[in-house]
């Protein structure tokens, strides 16, 4: 992971303290399944992997890949590249951004959310310690010696004991002065014992005695390109990933560096080397993992694509025809609706300009409003033209985003209320008391909000005004997100509790399920809100229905049979 986390992430941590455990939805055994009158299929296949960060190769000699957003540790087989395994919450990961493993074989991983470090030993007890938020790199000396930083949430570095008993050493003290430009990020150890990382944001790879803490740096010739991981092979050579794709030798006396492979399309994260010195890399963007032949051959281990699939909207893409385009934490991919073939992919920008990172969107007339609790940002993206029109910052934890009436409308889970801004004038609050305020649907002059906690679908205006009392059109659902009408002005809203797409009769309050079994309701971080990624869906003129799932990496596609 390797963008700046706020402070928000305590927040929301607080804000969901009281709210309703998530219920991980399972998909029936005869999988995804539509209702009568629909024809159910997969739009659009993910990545197997959620982003890959760190990795390892433990003692059965499989590829552990460590991915915060999947919140899971992956076993990938080297020669296949087939998901072998896969340690989740019920083996006590959180949100694992990096993995090592020790020399007695246990597994160790930060999350990074919560700020702890795990241990998994080799009979299978778990160990957690808190370290801080933010924690990230972890690497082993050959002394056996183990060693963690802090980044995006801090920039100290610790040495830990590996039982994870005693307390924390402080090697480099925490500066407290954020983003942190100091920070560290996937480091490794030379043979000799000395510690080897990037700084991505000063552009520069240093080295550190672990004893003292005392740095020197050993090249800044990455500015431009910032590095993310350094690694050594069994020659005590050193490497480095860039952000943009290219790994590099350095050479750590002088400081030169000659490119060492170039992985087209790559956004870099983390490196290991095999015993025999056969690479292995990883794409935090898009999941996939790469290999790296001592010939410098490179090949793709595992695909990638869609990591986190989140909001769904419908409108004039690239092409001049409609489009659909989907959030994916840090991309926006548009997708031909009718045949799902990828037509283009607007991404964060390290550099800026680029989109912010996208939990849930929503259609805006001609643009998308991006939301980020993670980021806590609002933005209007203009697809077409790949340029923000406007950015919000000073929301309190945003979910998600709407236009109503010409405003712009906001679910904010900092203080569990739907509020309108106007581009002039002071802020509205609609509506006040929710748990987790989840979706928003602007359907006409009638405004919606899903509670994820309570399960209840609020209607909080009509005939464009405030209702001094929401009137509540659903209730019992199970973790409701994303809603929005159907053709004949029903309301269709995803359960993602239960892996459901539900229609409710809003003039009788009938409830049917149009499908069910779908792979959605993710569970993240326990520091994050317990949405995750917002599921979305969407419907187009011809009545077919759009849901993502964040669980299976999916788009669905619902289309009428009569």
């Amino acid at each position: 992971m390797r963008r700046r986390l706020g402070a928000l992430l305590a927040t929301a941590s607080l804000v969901v303290a009281g709210a309703a455990p998530a219920v991980v939805a399972r998909a029936d055994a005869a999988g995804p399944q539509g209702a009568a009158g629909y024809r159910l299929s997969t739009l659009v296949k993910g990545a197997a992997i959620h982003g890959a960060n760190g990795l390892a190769i433990d003692r059965q000699g499989r590829l552990l890949v460590a991915s915060a957003m999947g919140a899971e540790i992956v076993g990938v087989q080297r020669s296949t590249g087939q998901v072998v395994k896969r340690w989740g919450h019920a083996a006590g990961v959180d949100s694992p951004d990096d993995v090592a493993v020790g020399p007695d074989g246990s597994v160790y991983w930060t999350d990074l959310p919560a700020g702890e470090v795990g241990r998994r030993t080799p009979d299978g007890k778990v160990t957690k310690q808190f370290v801080g938020a933010g924690v990230n790199p972890i690497a082993f000396s050959p002394s056996g010696r183990l060693f963690v930083a802090r980044a995006f949430l801090g920039d100290g570095l610790y040495e830990l004991d590996p039982a994870l008993q005693k307390p924390p050493r402080v090697v480099i003290p925490d500066s407290g002065k954020a983003p942190f430009p100091n920070q560290l990020n996937g480091f490794d150890f030379s043979p000799g014992g000395q510690l080897f990382a990037p700084q991505p944001f000063r552009g520069r790879i240093v080295k550190i005695n672990p004893d003292t803490g005392a740095m020197r740096t050993v090249t800044g010739a990455f500015a431009k390109r910032p590095p993310t991981s350094v690694e050594f092979d069994s020659h005590g050579r050193l490497y480095a990933s860039l952000y943009t794709g290219t790994i590099v030798r350095v050479n750590r006396s002088t400081g030169a560096h000659v490119r060492y492979a170039n992985i087209r399309g790559g956004i870099l994260d983390n490196m290991v080397f095999s015993r025999t010195d056969r690479l292995y890399v990883s794409n935090s963007d898009t999941g996939a993992l790469y290999t790296v032949s001592t010939a410098r051959k490179v090949s793709t281990l595992t695909p990638g694509g869609l990591i986190l699939p989140g909001g769904l909207a419908l409108m004039r893409g690239s092409t001049g025809r409609t489009s659909l385009f989907a959030s994916d934490i840090w991309s926006v991919p548009e997708y031909n609706p009718t045949t799902g073939a990828l037509i283009g992919i607007d991404r964060q920008s390290r550099a800026g300009g680029g989109i912010s990172d996208s939990w849930s969107l929503a259609r805006n007339n001609h643009t998308l409003i991006i939301t980020s609790w993670f980021s806590n940002t609002v933005q209007l993206w203009n697809p077409v033209t790949n340029k923000a029109v406007a950015t919000w910052k000073d929301f309190k934890v945003p979910v998600s985003g709407v236009r109503f009436q010409g405003d712009l409308v906001v679910a904010q889970l900092g203080d569990g209320t739907v509020v309108r801004a106007p581009a002039k004038g002071a802020r509205e609050t609609l509506a006040s008391g929710l748990t987790v305020p989840a979706g928003l649907l602007a359907a006409g002059d009638s405004l919606y909000v899903s509670d994820w906690a309570t399960g209840t679908v609020w209607q909080i205006a009509k005939n464009g005004v405030k209702l001094a009392t929401p009137v509540a059109v659903a209730t019992k659902l199970a973790h409701p997100e994303g809603m929005v009408l159907d053709t004949h002005g029903r309301l269709l809203v995803v359960e993602s509790g239960a892996g459901r797409l539900t229609r409710v009769n809003l003039t009788t309050g009938a409830v049917r399920t149009v499908a069910r079994g779908l792979a959605t309701g993710l569970v993240g971080s326990k520091a994050a809100p317990p949405t995750w990624a917002l599921a979305g869906v969407a419907v187009r003129r011809d009545g077919t229905v759009f849901v993502s799932g964040d669980r299976g990496n999916v788009i669905y596609k619902l289309s009428p049979t009569s």
